[in-house]
């Protein structure tokens, strides 16, 4: 369990510098004019090229060596697209556009899900 949590807490770092990459691309986009679904979709693909980097180096190097870096690289772009893009997308558009929340604040919420659905994803899945 210990170990379990000192895996939790690295991606955690690990996730506070993509969702401060993320936030910024997004926010930087949408200022500039680009539709907010748009914009994160964009700020989404850069997010998880940098978290691919840092999970595969920091986080899970376990078995690195005996790994596919390709079939890693696919599990992870299809459990960042359910999660970050799929779900993180939907709960964007009902958060501005059904609850009228700020498209500057609304990504923060969807944080509260899409962090936890990730970390089980690339745990026991992408990076197994």
């Amino acid at each position: 369990m210990r170990h379990l949590f000192g895996k939790f807490l690295k991606f955690g770092i690990v996730g506070v510098a993509n969702t401060l990459i993320y936030y910024f691309t997004y926010a930087a986009l949408t200022y500039a004019g680009l539709y907010y679904l748009l914009s994160s979709i964009i700020a989404f693909a850069v997010s998880m090229t940098n978290a691919f980097y840092w999970n595969n180096k920091h986080v899970f190097y376990e078995n690195r060596e005996s790994r596919s870096a390709v079939g890693s690289a696919f599990r992870m772009v299809v459990s960042y697209a359910f999660s970050g893009l799929v779900i993180g997308t939907a709960l964007l558009y009902a958060l501005v556009d059904v609850f009228g929340i700020s498209e500057y604040a609304a990504p923060f919420f969807g944080l509260c899900v899409t962090v936890p659905l990730n970390f089980m994803l690339n745990r026991f899945w992408v990076f197994r």
